[in-house]
């Protein structure tokens, strides 16, 4: 038997033990900052508001610190993130000679900027260069929120979806329609080949509740 007494892997993140709950996302807004404040006026210990907002003790001393230093509350929420980084002339012409030769969209040509120009660039950069340059256009109808949303209904059988299961062991190819409300299989069958027109020779099986990606073992 091997011996792996002797193994270490490295956690580049490490995780800091404590019987309170580790803070990993902004948890402050503009009225919890006012309730510090009004607390530490109230000559409440920054302790007990660490505890109580669920935060550590450092980050109320710093608000209050930003407090009396500016006589103002401090905002969060605004200028967050790495800076922007400004454009390159390079970019936009490597850019530029890639949508002349190939005409693809910005997932595509990040692509081909990489096999043949022998540069990274990303493709949401790629999507601000070509708007800069108008090679593309917003669509104001396309970005408005649809009326429905995918696979979610409020009743049922008002609208449904296919499931494809493919086995590694097996040539079958299992197929099921789910309802989008209930998640309730609502027919279903195995087949060696992975065809639309088969839907109407599905059988129908005994309903049962299953979560919306459907496995088979």
């Amino acid at each position: 038997m091997t011996n792996f007494s002797g193994c270490r892997v490295l956690k580049v993140f490490r995780t800091r033990f404590s019987h309170r709950p580790v803070t990993r996302v902004m948890k402050l807004d503009q009225r919890k900052i006012h309730w510090i404040i009004r607390q530490n006026q109230k000559g409440v210990p920054t302790k007990q508001i660490a505890l109580d907002m669920k935060i550590s003790q450092r980050r109320v001393q710093q608000v209050l610190k930003s407090y009396r230093e500016q006589m103002q509350e401090p905002t969060v929420g605004e200028n967050m993130g790495r800076p922007r980084k400004p454009f390159e002339e390079r970019e936009a012409q490597v850019i530029s000679e890639a949508f002349e030769l190939y005409r693809f969209g910005a997932r595509m040509l990040e692509v081909v900027v990489r096999k043949v120009f022998k540069t990274r660039i990303s493709h949401n950069r790629i999507t601000c260069i070509s708007r800069l340059q108008t090679w593309t256009m917003m669509i104001p109808r396309k970005k408005e929120r649809r009326k429905w949303v995918r696979y979610e209904r409020k009743h049922s059988l008002s609208a449904g979806h296919i499931d494809w299961h493919e086995s590694g062991w097996s040539d079958f190819k299992v197929c099921v329609i789910i309802d989008d409300s209930s998640r309730m299989i609502l027919a279903g069958g195995e087949f060696k080949i992975l065809m639309t027109g088969i839907i109407s020779s599905l059988n129908i099986v005994e309903a049962m509740p299953i979560p919306r990606t459907v496995s088979w073992l």
